[in-house]
């Protein structure tokens, strides 16, 4: 993929020939690097829980191993389980959305109820934090596909919550203008400098790079591709310690 033709100046087909040859080249050049990425990326993220899995289960052979000891390697092996099923069935969500082009299963349903369903189904989250709530959505009857669009709050709001400390505001809010929706999920957390906005809907990336709350990086990619798939746009604005908010605008369609 590292050759190019050089552009001829005789005639004008061999020019186009040349032209579409070497961007031809270039294209099947970055869909390459882009799997070699993902490969090594995957294997990366694997790589680690693996490795704790097989650590801690084999210290847990050692029989003068104290009953706390024995509980506390129980729960990294358990944690790490966890994190590794996660993170497979986002890749293969991400993998069968990414081949999808057109949303099916379609339904008319109440869009402001499907925000505060996932909304109290982060309730243990959000109370442990005691973080203070703001919920604001007029009544939108919505035509989508209800279960995709479930998981785009459900990722935005456990984002939300993650990046804002004990004590901090979470809102949500919803208004239709004309034949759009608008979305908004604002937080009072760490927020995010231009270089991190810049690259949080790539795959395999996180922001942040606590070991104990990182995530697999596939959140936002995944939230990503179904307001694609949905023919809506994701905004962010943010600030360094001031908090972020997450716009999704998606057009209202008749069923």
């Amino acid at each position: 993929f590292s050759v190019h033709v050089p552009n001829s100046k005789s005639l004008q087909a061999i020019c186009e020939l040349t032209d579409n040859f070497n961007r031809m080249v270039q294209e099947l050049n970055s869909i390459e690097s882009l799997r070699n990425d993902f490969v090594t990326t995957v294997s990366h993220e694997f790589k680690t829980p693996l490795a704790a899995i097989e650590g801690y289960a084999t210290l847990l052979q050692d029989p003068s191993l104290s009953e706390a000891d024995r509980n506390e390697y129980t729960r990294i092996i358990i944690d790490s389980t966890r994190q590794l099923t996660t993170m497979t069935g986002n890749i293969l969500l991400l993998s069968r959305l990414e081949k999808q082009e057109i949303v099916t299963g379609r339904t008319t349903f109440s869009l402001d109820e499907q925000i505060r369903q996932a909304i109290l189904l982060l309730e243990p989250l959000w109370e442990k934090k005691h973080l203070n709530l703001d919920i604001d959505l007029t009544a939108c009857k919505f035509y989508g596909n209800c279960e995709m669009l479930q998981q785009v709050w459900i990722n935005l709001l456990q984002n939300a919550i993650k990046f804002t400390p004990a004590g901090g505001m979470l809102s949500a809010k919803l208004v239709i203008t004309g034949d759009k929706v608008r979305v908004s999920i604002r937080d009072t957390g760490v927020g995010m400098d231009d270089a991190t906005m810049k690259r949080i809907f790539e795959k395999f990336y996180s922001r942040n790079s606590d070991p104990n709350e990182k995530g697999n990086g596939l959140g936002l990619s995944i939230t990503k591709r179904i307001i694609d798939l949905m023919h809506g746009t994701i905004e962010v604005s943010s600030q360094v310690d001031e908090g972020s908010c997450f716009t999704v605008i998606l057009p209202l369609e008749k069923a």
